[in-house]
């Protein structure tokens, strides 16, 4: 059985521009959606290669439990922190923390699991690393 890194992983670190923001002034939430998919998807490959296991291909299947806590503005620096919290035969959950720093105080902007599946180059469901350590 694999163990599961318990430390979280700084999978990207972006600067909020005036381009990503609504009508009132804030980060779009789809903005921070696309960022959550690609921090996942980075700490995903991530643990798989710190397993010393191929790289798949991974497609997202779920984003789950999206919740935006605080506003993000313009000049916000986001760090997106993941950690692996299921792998299946197939597929691996990632949980993303979406955090700035303001004034000297962490703040937690946006959270959400996101799941993945490794697939082949016809689509189809692959294992992860070797097939027979984990159950789907």
């Amino acid at each position: 059985m694999t163990q599961l890194p318990s430390e979280r992983f700084l999978a990207i670190k972006v600067v909020m521009m005036p381009r990503d923001t609504n009508p009132v002034g804030t980060i779009f939430g789809g903005v921070l959606l696309s960022g959550i998919d690609q921090a996942g998807v980075v700490g995903a490959h991530d643990v798989i290669r710190r397993e010393g296991w191929p790289a798949p291909t991974l497609v997202t299947v779920a984003m789950n439990g999206v919740e935006f806590h605080q506003p993000v503005f313009v000049g916000d620096v986001v760090s997106f922190w993941t950690r692996v919290m299921r792998m299946g035969r197939t597929s691996i959950t990632v949980h993303v923390a979406v955090e700035t720093n303001r004034q000297g105080q962490t703040i937690r902007l946006t959270e959400a699991e996101v799941v993945y599946v490794a697939v082949d180059k016809q689509r189809q469901p692959v294992g992860i690393g070797p097939i027979g350590e984990r159950s789907a």
